[in-house]
């Protein structure tokens, strides 16, 4: 009967005003979303163009950056690790010596498992800096996301050859009093290629390939064309940066460009310290020419210098656009637009 009492007109309006309050309900649930959506994109688009001028992706956190350099042998591998170690305490960060026992190059399945892990989940150590005489290990392949950064330096081939068998003979003026294994043996690398010694053996020279082509039994393989295809692969997938040690400078100054939370303030102090060539082989010999051509006869020499000459080029590629960049490189920006949905 109450019901009945109310004129119909006012039943239509009470409707409308209900439906009113539905839609305008559901329009302020919408702007609201619309208002967060936005706002993150503001705040991403913040955080982005804080890193415009970076010519190489930075990472997210730089405090929780790993950087691996496992070093070849008789590449200047000291003297930048030596410049790693004076630039530790300034910039903030830990440097770490891997030391695998009896200096072998490779892990065990189960030492590589576990040395993925603790350098992945290591935080209180973060960011870290971690090198060593050890070959290129996929930290992917464990499950980890967040991978380390590799970089390295190669050399010439016969150069490093050459600098090594004086090395074992000599020693450098890093330690000059330490005895090494071939003391006493005299004998010039041309002398030791023309009587056939096996040290001075061209197949000792496969050390570069192995090292960048990783753990995998194929990349010890002396001539393994596999191994050298790998190598650059994981030259250009893996490894953050690989330089050269006849530019170290530039290598340095590189990387004080695209990783200052490592190495900020690091081309200034290595032009001006005095440890710039802190490992110097001692009375070194170059080869004879008719020693370097039968050399680079050998199949070891040629699979080994196109390695180097595939990293030298693509250091130059990114020293042309950073260190010599044109004016376009210099100037070069990004920036997000026609963001949908809106």
């Amino acid at each position: 009967m109450i019901l009945r009492s109310f004129p119909f007109a006012q039943w239509v309006l009470i409707l409308i005003l209900a439906v009113m309050i539905i839609y305008l309900r559901l329009r302020i649930s919408e702007l609201e979303e619309s208002y967060r959506s936005l706002h993150d994109v503001v705040v991403q688009a913040r955080i982005d163009t804080t890193r415009n001028d970076a010519r190489v992706e930075a990472p997210s956190n730089p405090e929780d950056v790993v950087v691996i350099y496992n070093r070849v042998p008789k590449t200047a591998s000291t003297s930048f690790v030596g410049l790693v170690y004076d630039l530790c305490k300034q910039n903030k960060y830990h440097v770490l010596h891997i030391n695998v026992t009896n200096n072998m190059h490779t892990l065990t399945l189960a030492n590589q498992v576990q040395f993925a892990n603790n350098i992945s989940n290591w935080n209180s150590i973060k960011p870290a800096f971690y090198h060593g005489h050890m070959a290129f290990l996929n930290f992917e392949k464990f499950g980890i996301n967040r991978t380390p950064l590799y970089i390295n330096l190669l050399r010439k081939p016969l150069d490093r050859f050459v600098s090594y068998y004086y090395f074992l003979r000599y020693g450098d003026n890093f330690r000059p009093h330490l005895i090494r294994k071939k003391h006493g043996d005299t004998k010039t690398f041309d002398e030791c290629i023309n009587i056939g010694q096996p040290d001075c053996d061209p197949n000792n020279m496969w050390l570069q390939i192995p090292f960048l082509c990783g753990h995998d039994p194929a990349c010890w393989e002396i001539g393994n064309r596999w191994a050298l295809d790998e190598a650059k692969r994981n030259l250009q997938r893996h490894y953050f940066l690989i330089g050269v040690t006849e530019e170290l400078n530039d290598f340095v100054e590189v990387l004080e460009n695209v990783l200052p939370r490592f190495f900020k303030g690091a081309y200034n102090f290595f032009l001006h310290n005095n440890k710039s060539h802190l490992r110097q082989t001692t009375q070194k010999l170059n080869p004879l020419p008719e020693t370097v051509e039968k050399i680079q006869q050998s199949l070891v020499w040629k699979m080994e210098n196109e390695l180097y000459n595939f990293a030298l080029e693509h250091f130059h590629a990114v020293k042309r656009r950073l260190i010599n960049a044109s004016l376009q490189d210099a100037n070069q920006r990004f920036m997000y637009e026609k963001i949908r949905p809106k």
